[in-house]
């Protein structure tokens, strides 16, 4: 198995992310992928979150490497998504490969798809 890249969350990420996933009505093994993924975070003061990792509020412009299509989203709560025209929540299959990479860094997440290549090609920033 390919070794994922290092990702780093926030305490506040982490919390609220924990909170909604015990609320949730996701798929069970999507609920593994996350958790999986949240267990091997380095996790950090959010005071302490570098600005080029991707944190819930994030506008953050990715590459999916297997389409070469670039888009930029605001990543978000599932219930935030109707707030603005480019959300894409952190339980969307994409949303969720996004959640704590740094600006370069490339994971492989399922989607719908089946397996795709995301990149981070920039973190631009807060929303929230």
């Amino acid at each position: 198995m390919e070794k994922q890249p290092d990702i780093i969350i926030s305490t506040a990420d982490l919390a609220e992310l924990e909170y909604q996933l015990e609320r949730s009505k996701l798929p069970p093994e999507f609920i593994r992928a996350i958790e999986n993924e949240l267990d091997r975070a380095t996790v950090v003061a959010t005071k302490d979150l570098p600005e080029d990792v991707v944190a819930i509020g994030s506008q953050v412009t990715f590459n999916i490497l297997d389409t070469q299509r670039t888009f930029t989203k605001t990543l978000c709560l599932p219930a935030d998504t109707i707030k603005s025209e480019d959300s894409i929540s952190v339980f969307a299959p994409i949303g969720a490969a996004l959640i704590g990479l740094r600006t370069g860094q490339c994971i492989k997440w399922q989607t719908q798809r089946g397996q795709q290549s995301v990149e981070i090609v920039k973190v631009n920033g807060k929303t929230r």
